[in-house]
């Protein structure tokens, strides 16, 4: 994971490998944990199944969660085609999507030093509207497949009514850092014999658990190869990794 630094006042350019650093994203407070290499940024990105996106109405600031995933350097959500975020965003306004994973807890000496340990994004860009017609429905396949591996080819596909009400959107990301803490308990060196208070780390972790089959199954159906990977206890991170990288190579 590489790390980058300039000068106040002072930007960097896009490369292959890593976004450039400007005023829009560079990491300012503990500056030494941002992260702007374009492997970090996605892997962050791809371990996600949910974003919050932030835009401005009129002056009044929203922040709208909603599922999303990454094809190359463009990220990609769906919404409501009635909806006030997806009408507002289809005019071209600029976003900002974050991506939050809470790893831990850590329990420090001082109240300054309780902290967690967590890998964050925040992406910007333009939104706009996926208005191609073979575009958007192989976008609603993508935004199936991202999660469960070649569900696409088993469900029906979206009727007139769905496909209408249903508004594909997307953006390239121009700007993008991540911010990782990923230490144990750090405390000011005189508190660890100094203060008697119990200090700790716990791993926190979402985990996919035991699935309830609908009570209207068809007889005889089994669960598709594409779901192999989906065991009770298996980290939702880790998994979506897993259901990107065969959806996507």
């Amino acid at each position: 994971m590489s790390t980058q630094t300039i000068a106040r006042g002072q930007s960097t350019e896009n490369t292959a490998e890593s976004f450039g650093v400007t005023p829009v994203n560079k990491v300012k407070r503990v500056h030494e944990r941002g992260r702007y290499d374009r492997k970090t940024v996605y892997e962050i990105l791809d371990a996600a199944l949910l974003c919050h996106i932030a835009y401005v109405i009129d002056g009044r600031p929203y922040c709208t969660p909603t599922s999303f995933w990454r094809e190359g350097d463009h990220l990609y959500w769906h919404g409501s085609s009635a909806s006030r975020m997806i009408r507002t965003q289809g005019q071209g306004v600029p976003v900002c999507l974050t991506v939050t994973h809470l790893d831990a807890l850590v329990m420090a000496r001082s109240g300054f030093h309780h902290s967690v340990n967590y890998r964050a994004v925040m992406a910007f860009g333009t939104a706009h509207i996926i208005d191609d017609v073979e575009t958007k429905l192989r976008l609603m396949d993508r935004f199936i497949d991202r999660v469960y591996p070649g569900r696409s080819k088993l469900i029906r596909q979206p009727n007139k009514q769905e496909f209408k009400a249903t508004t594909m959107m997307g953006m390239e990301i121009e700007y993008a850092s991540g911010k990782i803490r990923d230490k144990h308990v750090a405390d000011e060196e005189e508190d660890y014999a100094g203060v008697p208070a119990w200090s700790s780390l716990y791993p926190v972790t979402q985990v996919i658990g035991a699935p309830s089959e609908c009570e209207r199954q068809i007889p005889g159906l089994e669960r598709p190869e594409g779901m192999a990977d989906f065991e009770p206890g298996a980290r939702l991170d880790e998994l979506m990794i897993k259901s990107y990288r065969r959806t996507f190579g």
